[in-house]
């Protein structure tokens, strides 16, 4: 990075900038971060209950039944998000006929520019190349996307087996409670080892976003970052003459302040989260 130069590179806080995400995308996240950290919290101390640590959690969240009601509560918001936006994909593409839902440069679908986009970057990790100009979504963006549609699935269904064992049994076998546990167990594993160390990384502990990426929680980017990082988006606003339509005025202070203050809470309790996965794993 230093090589590159990123680390040097001037940012203009009050500059113009460009409208990325509107009041729902920012409330769903919101929505979303909230749930999960939830989950994490009252989940990882079941998994690696045999921890000094997971003790402690569990008696700071009001010991284990309490805990559970915590974890049934997040999870009802889970789905409800889920379904949310499932409903909000459906009347977008079948209502109002939006194009490029599944297929072009607004769409969440993997296409073969991610594939070349993604040994694009490794050739520019290596110092082979250089970086692969983005677009409205990143690969590794649309990963993270998918991955809370898969982790969603297979784990809120999982759960429900485990929440309602009495309902499922009636016209399935008992050892299907024996999967779902390992199912539910793993995946939350797999979900919570992902955000805290790959989501965060790309998100906030990259050079030009780096101590935190504030965009989801104000909605707007500085226009000369949108430039950098999303050439692609830009090119196709000034061309189509929309791009004037996106330009926003920059934050306040007090909203970057707000920004900072919540994205550090989650920020710094899914750290912690994260160190305590890595000690369970190795002292297991």
């Amino acid at each position: 990075s230093l090589l590159r130069g990123e680390l040097k590179e001037e940012r203009d806080k009050h500059g113009p900038y460009i409208r990325r995400f509107n009041a729902m995308n920012i409330s769903m996240h919101i929505v979303i971060i909230t749930t999960f950290l939830l989950l994490a919290l009252t989940g990882l101390p079941l998994k690696f209950h045999y921890m000094p640590w997971a003790q402690t959690l569990i008696a700071m969240l009001g010991g284990i039944d309490f805990a559970r009601v915590i974890h049934r509560l997040a999870a009802i918001g889970t789905f409800g998000y889920m379904a949310f936006h499932v409903g909000n994909v459906f009347i977008r593409w079948f209502v109002r006929k939006e194009k490029g839902m599944f297929w072009g440069p607004n769409s969440m679908t993997p296409q073969p520019k991610d594939v070349a986009d993604f040994f694009g970057n490794l050739r520019y990790f290596l110092y082979l190349g250089e970086r692969p100009q983005g677009d409205r979504w990143t690969y590794f963006e649309k990963f993270d996307y998918l991955a809370v549609f898969w982790g969603v699935f297979m784990i809120g269904l999982s759960g429900l087996f485990l929440w309602m064992p009495g309902f499922f049994t009636q016209f399935l076998p008992g050892w299907t409670l024996n999967a779902a546990h390992v199912i539910h167990s793993d995946e939350a594993l797999l979900a919570t080892g992902f955000i805290f160390f790959f989501h965060f990384f790309h998100t906030h502990l990259r050079p030009e976003s780096f101590p935190m990426d504030l965009v989801v929680f104000l909605g707007k980017m500085p226009l000369e970052r949108f430039k950098t990082e999303r050439a692609l988006e830009y090119e196709r606003a000034v061309e189509s003459g929309e791009l004037e339509k996106l330009m926003v005025d920059a934050p306040s202070r007090r909203q970057i302040r707000d920004a900072y203050i919540f994205g550090s809470i989650y920020l710094v309790i899914g750290i912690i989260l994260a160190v305590f996965i890595v000690w369970a794993l190795l002292s297991h």
